[in-house]
């Protein structure tokens, strides 16, 4: 672990967007000032020229683009996700930038797992048939003997790998470049259409970089095989909306979305009256391990800043590079 007593990295007072957070980390905040900001406000009793480290919000839509440059000390900006899509726009390369990688990791794999077995098991359809009356039994895939294409093998990609492990799939395992690890190979990006035709599922939990928008595109979309499905619980951009609803309208493509591009998806959009779409409205993470799990990380973080080292799960380095 990196450690530096450099006045320039030294965090004085540090703001979290709830008044419950802020009791919550008091007991391990030590030297280093706790204050509220939600950033739909002013920060609460301070100054934001005497912040030089933020929480941000984990929903909602706060203005961050006023709000950050209130705060021209700022060091640190630590998100709640696991993605930090946008920050990097709002703040120079000076600003250090932590995300909650960790902390979402169990519920997003199981809400992951969960998507592809209600989809591939016909939950979706029953729940609409319940409302209706309707006994419709059939034979649905299922997961057991699919074969998978797992796009994404950080650290939810694995979580999401080893819950597979449990359901007898064929998992094929997709990185940003060809490599081996202790479980085996990761193909190429750039393999996906050559992959796609021999898989029957695809789940997404790749980052949203440039280089991943539109990953899943409508080339990769049109070399899948009839009935196969979809799962997004990465970025909603990821995914080629358009395309994928041409598919999945047309009956030749399932999906099933913890992401959406726009998000929220408008009303009047087809994917929801779809058959074959099944959509959650983005709680991969937000499931009752959130919590406890972001307390632990921000504690861990306030004892790094306390003792002036760098914090976890940088991504900008910062004053810490």
């Amino acid at each position: 672990m990196e450690t530096s007593g450099s006045p320039g990295q030294a965090i004085r007072t540090l703001t979290v967007p709830s008044e419950e957070l802020r009791e919550a980390l008091a007991p391990a905040a030590g030297a280093i000032r706790l204050a509220v900001w939600d950033f739909d406000s002013a920060p609460a009793g301070i100054d934001p020229a005497e912040v030089d480290a933020v929480v941000l919000p984990y929903t909602g839509s706060p203005d961050l683009r006023s709000a950050l440059p209130a705060a021209p000390g700022l060091k640190l900006v630590q998100t709640q996700t696991t993605g930090y899509d946008g920050v990097t726009d709002l703040v120079g390369p000076g600003v250090g930038i932590a995300t909650a990688s960790g902390v979402h990791a169990a519920a997003t794999a199981e809400l992951a797992v969960g998507l592809a077995l209600a989809s591939l098991r016909g939950i979706d359809d029953a729940v609409r048939n319940q409302r209706e009356g309707l006994w419709r039994p059939r034979r649905y895939p299922g997961l057991a003997d699919r074969r998978v294409l797992l796009v994404g093998v950080g650290g939810i990609g694995r979580e999401i790998q080893r819950r597979l492990d449990a359901f007898d799939v064929l998992l094929t395992r997709v990185g940003s470049s060809a490599r081996d690890d202790e479980s085996g190979h990761v193909h190429a990006a750039s393999e996906l259409v050559a992959l796609a035709p021999t898989h029957d599922v695809v789940i997404v939990i790749t980052p949203l970089t440039e280089a991943t928008q539109g990953l899943i595109g409508a080339e990769v979309l049109a070399a899948l095989p009839d009935g196969a499905l979809v799962v997004n619980v990465a970025r909603g951009p990821v995914v080629d909306t358009e395309a994928l609803t041409r598919e999945v309208v047309a009956g030749r493509l399932r999906a099933a979305l913890d992401v959406v591009d726009p998000e929220p998806l408008p009303a009047e959009h087809p994917l929801w009256r779809a058959p074959g779409a099944l959509i959650t409205p983005h709680v991969g993470g937000n499931s009752g391990a959130f919590w406890p799990r972001i307390v632990r990380l921000l504690e861990r973080q306030l004892h790094l800043l306390g003792s002036s080292a760098a914090p976890e799960n940088l991504v900008q380095r910062g004053p810490w590079g």
